[in-house]
């Protein structure tokens, strides 16, 4: 039983790491199209990518640090941080498509 848990946790890094990597892909593409050409809706945008990329890194790093003895203060406060950077994040892309 306890493989089978050390595997499946395993797994679930893999996948956090994956799906960081593509976040990190996404803002990269969206820098380099703002680069190649500068406008207000690509700046937004890559700004977006950024934040959600860093939502992503933040959500992960929370995990890990929430998994022990918190009290449910603390467990409100560190769901509460890995939300902001994704509200912003969106925020911007909402902004990049409708401006």
């Amino acid at each position: 039983m306890a493989d089978g848990v050390a595997i499946a946790r395993g797994a679930l890094v893999l996948m956090r790491m994956v799906v960081f990597g593509l976040t990190l892909g996404i803002t990269l593409i969206s820098f380099q199209a703002y680069r190649k050409r500068p406008s207000e809706r690509l700046q937004y945008a890559f700004v977006g990518f950024a934040f959600i990329s860093m939502g992503v890194a933040i959500t992960s790093v929370i995990t890990q640090l929430s998994a022990g003895e918190v009290s449910p203060f603390e467990r409100v406060f560190f769901q509460m941080a890995e939300t902001i950077p994704f509200i912003i994040g969106f925020a911007m892309l909402y902004v990049s498509l409708y401006r």
